[in-house]
């Protein structure tokens, strides 16, 4: 193999390893940084470096570990309704707000009145809020629907809108309609099961069907 290809493959398992350290998501890091060492592992090999190609095989090994735990755990979801002059809501919010504003740049939200608000509790804990109020007689609008960056792996989502949806049912609601001006919330919405029914230059109406 020529010496400028060894040299790549060097320079992209460097690459891997250094773009998985600043992912905000833990199963992102792991993959990323699994495929980082095994690349490393291939170069320390090819290059007679075996205790470089040792040391990165363990990292491996570690990461297909943790991406096992990752995948097999099975995690306690539940809801939390926000209460009246919950001050915890506002400071969730201020904390997650750089982040917050890459999905929901115009948030403005009286969580007193909302018909539904309430924070995504995993294993306890406050990972996500959701706030939805009436938008038609059997159609729901999705004001916001956030989880924080090292939590979200669709887990909380599919637990909103099919493990608990007959929150939703419970009160008549048929369908839930919400808009997205965000290339990863769409994503997001598609595989949470909503449909693009409209699009313009501003933003995405998607529509999902509880019933479906």
């Amino acid at each position: 193999m020529d010496p400028w290809m060894i040299e790549t493959i060097g320079y992209t398992a460097s690459i891997l390893i250094l773009i998985s350290l600043i992912m905000s998501s833990t199963k992102k890091l792991r993959w990323i940084n699994l495929f980082g060492s095994l690349t490393f592992v291939f170069y320390a090999l090819y290059s007679q470096a075996y205790p470089v190609a040792v040391l990165n095989l363990f990292t491996a090994i570690a990461n297909v570990y943790y991406l096992y735990k990752i995948y097999s755990n099975q995690a306690y979801f539940n809801i939390l309704k926000i209460q009246k002059n919950n001050e915890y809501i506002d400071y969730f919010l201020e904390h997650n707000r750089q982040d917050l504003n890459q999905f929901y740049p115009k948030l403005d939200i009286d969580f007193r009145t909302a018909e539904y608000s309430f924070y995504i509790l995993r294993d306890i804990m406050p990972v996500g809020v959701f706030v939805a109020n009436q938008y038609d007689k059997d159609t729901l609008k999705v004001d916001l629907d956030y989880v924080i960056p090292s939590y979200r792996d669709f887990k909380a989502g599919k637990y909103i809108y099919e493990k608990n949806k007959d929150i939703f049912l419970s009160r008549g609601y048929q369908k839930l309609i919400t808009f997205s001006d965000n290339d990863k919330h769409d994503k997001y919405l598609v595989k949470m099961g909503f449909k693009i029914i409209d699009e313009s230059d501003d933003a995405r109406t998607y529509l999902l069907n509880l019933n479906d």
